[in-house]
């Protein structure tokens, strides 16, 4: 059985939000806060980020999907996404 994926939404020290895709939450949720060459370019200036939201998927392509999904929606809609799990 394939491992499964996830989509995540972390929060950043700025207020802002970053949406991304993983199949080890904790492992990329690290690299994300040591800030090197394997954190996201747009996070390792906005240090400490912190895991507010994420979704298991069956697999790659269904993930990427959702994280596009995340990304077109409003911050408004974001943060309703977050509360409401």
């Amino acid at each position: 059985m394939a491992k499964p994926w996830f989509v995540y939404i972390l929060h950043c020290s700025d207020d802002s939000l970053y949406t991304g895709i993983t199949t080890n939450i904790e492992r990329r949720l690290l690299e994300h806060n040591q800030g090197g060459v394997k954190s996201a370019k747009y996070t390792r200036n906005r240090l400490p980020v912190k895991m507010v939201h994420h979704e298991q998927c069956q697999c790659r392509s269904s993930a990427t999907k959702r994280e596009m999904a995340i990304k077109k929606l409003t911050k408004k809609k974001k943060l309703q996404l977050i509360a409401a799990s």
